[in-house]
Parts: structure tokens; sequence; C-alpha cells
């Protein structure tokens, strides 16, 4: 279990410091383009990395149901909207947006969805992390 909350870990630093770089890049450019160029790099890398490792023509794409590549649109919406986020509001209060929206969503699917665990500490918590970022954003007003 140290390992995967490790690499989950690991996975959020990348998120932030992707949206840093992309937020820099936005700066120079645009969000629109910055996400571009995003998109354009980690393809290049990925097809890098999966010619290298294997894996990159590894399964049967036509067997996926067809919403399950609606992940490419929606993160394209994310990296754009993300970078043009961190030159409005800053990088801090993007982040911890965005991990609220992460957190709402992840709740109400595992919810639906009927994940173990009790339903009633997931709503909870998310509640706290909103609590404490109005009381963040708050005393900053002030």
């Amino acid at each position: 279990m140290i390992l995967f909350a490790g690499l989950a870990i690991l996975a959020g630093v990348l998120v932030s410091l992707s949206r840093q770089i992309n937020g820099r890049l936005a700066l120079s450019t645009s969000a629109m383009e910055s996400s571009f160029w995003n998109h354009i790099v980690g393809l290049g890398f990925i097809t890098a990395a999966a010619l290298l490792f294997g894996g990159l023509f590894a399964g049967e794409p036509a067997q996926a149901p067809w919403w399950a590549y609606l992940g490419g649109p929606v993160g394209v919406i994310f990296i754009a909207a993300g970078s043009w986020l961190i030159a409005k509001i800053g990088a801090a209060q993007t982040a911890m947006l965005i991990i609220a929206g992460q957190m709402i969503s992840g709740v109400v699917l595992d919810i639906v969805m009927g994940a173990p665990g009790n339903p009633w500490a997931r709503t909870a918590g998310v509640a706290l992390i909103l609590a404490g970022m109005w009381v963040s954003h708050r005393g900053k007003t002030r």
C-alpha cells in the first residue's frame, strides 16, 4: 500500500509541476497554444517511451466503448483551463480548486458506483477541504 500511496503522491506532484510549467508557457503564448505544445511534446514523449519499452499497440482499441476516448478532449480542456487559470488566480488557488473538483467528482463517482467505504466520511472529508479553502481564501481578502 505504501508504494501505491507514494506513486499517487508523485502523480499529484507531477500534475502540479505540469500545471506550473504549462502556466508559464501560457504567459508567453496563450492557454490554447500552451495546451497544443503540451500535447505535441507529450505525444512525442509517450511514443518514444512506448516504442522503447513496448506497449504502444498492445491492446484492442476497437473493443473499447466510444466514450472511453473522451479522456483526450477532457484532458485538453483541463490543461488549457489550468494554464489560463494559473495566470488569472495563481498557482496555489488553481491547484486547490482543481483538487476540490477532483475530490468532489471522486466521491460522487464512488457513491454512484458503490465503491467500498463510508460515503458520509468521504463527503465530510470533501466538506472539510472546501471549508479549509474558503477559510484560506477569506484570510487573503481581508
